[in-house]
């Protein structure tokens, strides 16, 4: 029997699914003797595994290309059929299907394997075929559940393009068959496709591995350690003016500057409920005479529980804000670590809130506010959140009405500031829900950023309280939150979203002056006295200008190739003629003009 689909609404993961399908059609045209394995969707296509009898070529993948455009001219229907377990055996075992027929087997023992690859239900086997309607031939059948689309004509109007070849093992198993991976990307249009391998080689430009080469933002020693990145004096600088804008945010909103150790003892976790989780991923630290086993903090939170308690507030005094830059230590595997946005050191922008109850959709509304302010100031704009959830299992901490009450902020907060929610039921922490908030970057990758998670654990694991209006003991709630997530993966994450090419605020070094020859190096120092007077206001404010200069009696064209190279948003080129006319030439990413030397400071402090 047929399924029907509506070609005008079909979802792209149906096409990219059929398309793969089709693919393995051409592989079979072109190998004969090939022995396929699984064919999934993934993010911007789907690939397909198969045993070939020879290795492939880059040419194969432009002749299996040519083949799947003839095939997609012809009159080819998809047939679905539900057939036993012993005639689906039968029929690829006629086949030399060997590893369709282990896919059955597990299919047929309700093994994980079944769900995992998408095989279909377990009192029977699911077959589709790639018929031409006109003759009925048959060009390929495969084991899959589907969906799949009903004619060819729905992948007609897709664009996709055979993208890459790679060796894998069946089941990622290296005892097990030797396989060649196909991967295709799959568009709904020529345009989606055009814009993705562009944006893709784009990304590769903008790696900040690859512009750390010449910008010397952060040095990486296999005698200090992999994951352990060293900050160049460019890094540092970008990397401070992050923290201090970041500071000067919090501090208007009632936060309070706190600091804590990088080590503790091992009692703190078993107190706080991380060592049962994380203690294989911390690193730990000889006591010396002590005798007592230290850890360097993975997180912060549990010190902040200390300072809170060490302390008797009443009412009156919520909530509390505490905010801390402190870098913590994670045991990353060697083979996640990633240029900056996969470290051992991580830096957070660290913020608890300790609150009442009745105070949550006040205070998650304002670190909402805060989260748009910093982040729009990188032109970021959250692109959605994911609200985690309980489910409906009896595994979570806390009574159903502070539950309610907290899921209700974090969702209400995300409406008020018109930001897409989705919520996610079942994948909230234990100790309470959280709100992940995604952006996109320049170029259409997704991050995960900023979070905000409410904490009903903690206040319990170290019986934190503060007295109420009746003179009792009431147990606060902590909001953990942070804003850049952390301050080495955020710096690489700007790295690329800038490709290098820093706001002028944020730039390591803001202008460069070049003389055009020694005549003017008088009024060179001139511009250099205005220059260290300047206290720029936006966006951070009481911020000094960091310039550099170049006198050397090199040629003019080579000093504004390295000043470029460098990425120096401001270039002030000083020739006689300038001198003479008390003027400065500028050259800026949008073009070059003069500008009065008395006029120079307003417009430095113009610039964007």
């Amino acid at each position: 029997m047929s399924i029907s689909a509506n070609s005008n609404n079909i979802k792209l993961d149906t096409l990219r699914h059929s398309f793969a399908h089709l693919m393995a059609a051409a592989v079979s045209d072109i190998f004969p003797e090939a022995v396929f394995g699984v064919g999934p969707v993934i993010d911007n296509g789907c690939y397909y595994d198969f045993v070939l009898p020879r290795v492939l070529v880059p040419e194969d993948l432009d002749l299996l290309e040519r083949k799947i455009k003839s095939l997609l001219q012809r009159p080819l229907e998809y047939i679905v059929e539900k057939i036993t377990f012993e005639e689906a055996k039968l029929l690829f075992m006629k086949k030399g299907q060997g590893l369709k027929l282990e896919l059955i087997n597990a299919l047929e023992s309700k093994s994980e394997l079944s769900d995992e690859l998408n095989l279909g239900n377990s009192d029977g086997v699911t077959i589709w075929r790639i018929v031409d309607s006109t003759n009925g031939e048959m060009l390929f059948e495969d084991l899959c559940k589907g969906p799949h689309v009903e004619s060819i004509k729905d992948l007609r109007k897709i664009a996709f393009k055979l993208d890459k070849m790679s060796a894998v093992y069946w089941r990622a198993d290296a005892s097990r068959e030797s396989m060649q991976r196909i991967y295709a990307l799959v568009m709904e249009n020529q345009e989606d496709l055009a814009k993705f391998i562009f944006n893709r080689e784009e990304a590769k430009k903008r790696d900040h591995r690859v512009l750390n080469i010449s910008q010397k933002y952060y040095t990486i020693s296999d005698l200090v350690g992999s994951g352990l990145p060293l900050m160049q004096p460019r890094g540092f600088m970008v990397r401070k003016l992050i923290q201090d804008y970041l500071w000067q945010i919090h501090k208007n909103l009632g936060y309070s500057q706190v600091w804590t150790p990088h080590i503790a003892k091992q009692d703190l976790y078993e107190t706080s409920g991380h060592a049962k989780h994380y203690l294989d991923d911390m690193f730990s630290v000889y006591g010396g005479t002590s005798k007592e086993n230290f850890y360097l903090k993975p997180m912060n939170c549990p010190h902040h529980m200390q300072i809170f308690t060490d302390n008797q507030f009443s009412y009156k005094d919520m909530p509390i804000r505490y905010f801390e830059h402190a870098t913590v230590y994670r045991d990353e595997k060697t083979g996640q670590l990633n240029g900056l946005t996969r470290v051992r050191n991580i830096t957070q922008d660290d913020g608890h809130l300790f609150t009442r109850t009745s105070q949550l959709d006040h205070e998650i509304d304002l670190v909402v506010g805060l989260i748009k302010e910093f982040m729009g100031t990188f032109g970021m704009e959250p692109d959605w959140v994911s609200l985690s959830v309980r489910d409906d299992s009896d595994s979570w901490l806390g009574t159903e009405e502070n539950w309610r009450i907290a899921e209700n902020a974090l969702e209400n907060a995300a409406k008020k500031h018109n930001i897409p929610c989705k919520t996610v039921p079942g994948e909230a922490a234990f100790y309470g829900p959280k709100l992940d908030f995604q952006y996109k970057d320049v170029i259409g990758r997704e991050w995960q950023l900023s979070t905000i998670q409410i904490d009903f654990n903690l206040p319990e694991r170290f019986d934190l309280s503060f007295i109420n209006e009746l003179g009792e003991r009431e147990r606060p709630v902590v909001v953990h939150r942070a804003l850049s997530g952390s301050a080495e993966r955020f710096l690489g994450i700007l790295i690329e979203h800038f490709a290098g090419r820093f706001p002028f605020w944020l730039a390591p070094n803001q202008v460069k002056i070049l003389s055009i020859n020694d005549t003017v190096l008088d009024y060179c120092k001139q511009i250099e006295t205005i220059l260290s007077s300047i206290v720029l206001m936006k966006p951070l404010k009481y911020n000094e200008l960091r310039f550099e200069k170049d006198y050397r009696q090199e040629s003019l064209n080579k000093k504004i190739k390295e000043a470029e190279i460098s990425k120096t948003p401001v270039i002030i080129i000083v020739g006689p003629k300038d001198m003479e006319l008390d003027q400065v030439s500028i050259r800026t990413q949008k073009g070059e003009e003069k500008v009065l030397l008395a006029s120079l400071i307003e417009w430095l402090n113009n610039m964007d």
